[in-house]
Order: structure tokens, then sequence, then C-alpha cells
């Protein structure tokens, strides 16, 4: 397994940076050490959270016309390992040749879902490397002589604040070469009560998840997060079309990163998560700015989600 992991002091300088801004924030990145990981897996499943549910009836319903466009020796290359399901519905329809390139943070994660697919599938070649996609690019290396598919499956995409998601996109551009494309999930814009109950669910595992983050930092930064005074807070933001997730502190407490401390006032949140929905004239218009186009969009029944084909302009 290949690993690009940045030094400790780096991901200290990155949280320390969050907490001092106003209001404060933290990287979604930090949901997903192993628990994080099993958590989001179980809210995959959850009767609100319908974007799985969405995703899983296009690559049912349409993965034959989806792995058409994928060349027979292409590679695929897909950030954030995430539900082998999902990934296996498009493995089936492959010809011969392929390989396949989980990238993700979670070290757990990649085992679990390389371990199922190798025995799914014996005969693929299957490179799983470890790193912050967000950060580290030369995994794409633009020197490969065979086509690769990037999928960017699930709404991950939406995570991303305006301008970080077209530099993202703007860096995964630079490595594409005329063969290659890009298969992206986005979250269609739909009714409130909709989106608003897939992150407050009935069994409260989006806000064990939410509140994961903070376990998570204390073990791997050596913080002193006091869990126990946060609670979950998800609601939609019509102006700006999206989901905002955020802990709220319910009681004063310090918290120490390395040499410096940190204070959280009673009532102040941290910021964890924004997932954006999308109409596709706002979404094509941000491909074109960063040189990309959309070929080809599947959705589910209800059009809640969509998967999308995109190449370079």
């Amino acid at each position: 397994m290949q690993v690009f992991n940045p030094p400790l002091s780096i991901l200290q300088e990155e949280v320390l940076k969050g907490l001092k801004q106003y209001p404060k924030q933290l990287h979604p990145k930090w949901f997903y050490d192993d628990k994080g990981s099993q958590l989001f897996n179980q809210i995959t499943t959850l009767p609100e959270y319908y974007l799985t549910r969405a995703e899983k009836e296009i690559l049912t319903t349409y993965h034959s016309e989806i792995t058409s466009l994928i060349q027979p020796n292409a590679s695929l290359i897909e950030l954030g390992c995430g539900n082998e399901e999902k990934i296996k519905l498009l493995l089936s329809s492959l010809r011969w040749g392929n390989r396949y390139v989980p990238v993700d943070i979670s070290q757990k994660a990649l085992n679990e879902t390389v371990t199922k697919l190798r025995l799914s599938f014996p005969l693929l070649d299957i490179i799983p490397i470890q790193a912050d996609y967000t950060q580290a690019f030369s995994f794409l290396g633009n020197n490969l002589v065979e086509p690769k598919i990037v999928l960017f499956l699930g709404s991950t995409i939406g995570n991303f604040e305006e301008r970080d998601r077209e530099v993202f996109l703007k860096k995964l551009a630079k490595y594409l070469n005329p063969q290659d494309g890009l298969l992206i999930g986005i979250d269609l814009i739909k009714s409130t009560k909709v989106v608003e109950d897939a992150y407050n669910d009935s069994q409260g595992i989006t806000a064990a998840f939410n509140k994961n983050m903070l376990h998570h930092l204390n073990r791997e930064l050596q913080t002193n997060f006091q869990v126990e005074h946060f609670k979950h807070h998800a609601f939609y933001n019509h102006k700006q079309n999206r989901i905002e997730m955020h802990l709220v502190n319910m009681k004063l407490h310090n918290v120490t990163i390395g040499n410096e401390t940190i204070s959280i006032l009673p009532d102040e949140t941290i910021h964890t998560e924004n997932s954006y929905k999308f109409d596709f004239d706002e979404f094509e218009q941000m491909l074109h700015k960063v040189g990309l186009c959309m070929r080809k969009i599947w959705m589910d029944q209800q059009r809640n989600f969509a998967l999308t084909y995109i190449k370079k302009i």
C-alpha cells in the first residue's frame, strides 16, 4: 500500500487555523477515522438518508452505460473508497485489463474495502493508496500511458466551499489527459424537509458521527476536547443552498493543541461540514471555469441525485 501522510505539525497548524477563525471550523476530513467510517456506513443505510439509495439506483440502472465509457485498459481511481457495494456495480461490468486504485485517508477503511473486493474480483489489479486526496495529487500522474477515470462518488464534491471546489477541480483537470474522464456525484436541490431529515436522523447516528470528529482529534493530535459538552446541529441554509453541520458547545472550556490553547465559549459553534446542493446550470458553469465540461448525466427516478461524466474541454 502506498502512503502519503502529512507530518503532525502541519495537521496541528491546520486545526489551529480553523479554530482561530470566527466562527470556528474544522475540515470534514476529520470525520473519517475508523469509528467515523463505521458510523458513516451506518448513516448510508438509514431511512432518512436518501443519497446512497439514489446513487445505487443510478449505478444499478445505468452501470452498463456508464462502464461503456471506460476503456478496457483504464485505471479507475476512486477518491474516498467509501462503500464497496457501489464500486462493485461498476467493477462487475468492466471488460478486461482495468486497474482499481482506491484512495482514502483511513487505512482501516481501505483495508476492509480491498479485502472484500479481492474476494469478489480475484483477477483485478487493486492498488490502495492511503492519502488525503484534497492535498496529494501525485498518484494521478499525468504521464501515465493508460487512460484513467477518476471516481468521486457520493456527494463529497458538495463538501467543498465554492473557491476550494474550483481549486480542487482545477488541480484534477491538470492531471487529466484527453482520453481521461471524471465521474462525479452531485446532490440536487430539493425540499428542505427531505434534506434536513437526512442530516438529523431519528437514531442519532449523524450526531454521533459529527461528535466523533472531536474524539478523532483528541487521539490524533493529543488534544483535550470535552466531547460531552457538544451537541449536534444541522440545518438547511436556503441562501447558500447547503446543509450546514455544527457542533454547539454548551460549557466554557479550553482546548490545547501543540503549544497553544483555544477557549471555546458557551453556545459557540464549530462549523464541521457544508453539503452544497446543485442545479445543473450552476455546476456546469463552475466546470467551464476550470476547463471541464459535462458529457453525460444520469439521475434517479426522484431526481434527488445525479452522476455526471466529465471530460476536459
